[in-house]
């Protein structure tokens, strides 16, 4: 049994009221709890417990992550003073030109990133490439079958294009549902839509520590 507890425990969507001092219970994959610290600390007393700053929500929905995979370049951090850090897209993309042997490091950096950012499912057309499904399967991302939106240019930030924290959620907290959960560096709702998905400090999926940024 793992409690997972932060300053504010964000309900997002249903009307639900932020949790201050808030905590989520975790039974190996699953959720077993979630509220006021104190009363899941009471109900678990043998549970082993993290603490992370400012606030948890659930775990952040991926609209992108096929685009993103598949049409981007991830450096690695040993190329970030000729390639920087950001993920390389048209020209820049092109001018490592037609040898796609980088891909398979690329993807692995790429869905690392994901996690840093608080990302716990993504979404998947069922003709992306099976063996890009089974890669993000691997990293503890749930895979929905859901398209992605073709529309907009790809955002690595879930957040990005979000006007309430529920726009980007894969899932609301449920008793017994699937242990996703992201903590982030900020002390509310609209610190975290201000500065965005890079401020996680931690992510869980399937109740497992996937990112660990302190």
């Amino acid at each position: 049994m793992l409690t997972i507890h932060a300053a504010v425990l964000l309900l997002p969507g249903g009307g639900r009221a932020p949790v201050p001092g808030g905590a989520v219970a975790v039974q190996d994959a699953v959720v077993a709890g979630f509220g006021p610290y104190g009363e899941l600390a009471a109900a678990h007393p043998a549970a082993r417990v993290r603490r992370w700053p400012g606030v948890l929500t659930p775990g952040l929905l991926q609209r992108d992550a096929v685009r993103l995979l598949e049409e981007s370049y991830f450096p690695d951090p040993r190329e970030a003073d000729t390639l920087g850090t950001a993920p390389l897209t048209g020209e820049a993309l092109d001018a490592l030109g037609p040898d796609d042997t980088w891909r398979a490091g690329s993807v692995r950096r790429g869905l690392h990133r994901m996690l840093r950012h608080g990302t716990t499912a993504a979404t998947a057309a069922p003709t992306a490439p099976p063996a890009l499904i089974t890669a993000m399967r691997r990293s503890g991302l749930l895979v929905t079958g859901a398209p992605d939106d073709p529309g907009a240019a790809p955002r690595l930030d879930p957040l990005a294009r979000a006007a309430a924290v529920a726009d980007a959620t894969a899932a609301p907290l449920a008793v017994g549902g699937r242990a996703d959960l992201a903590a982030f560096d900020v002390p509310d709702e609209a610190a975290l839509l201000a500065a965005g998905a890079a401020s996680c400090v931690a992510t869980v999926a399937a109740g497992r520590l996937v990112y660990r940024g302190r």
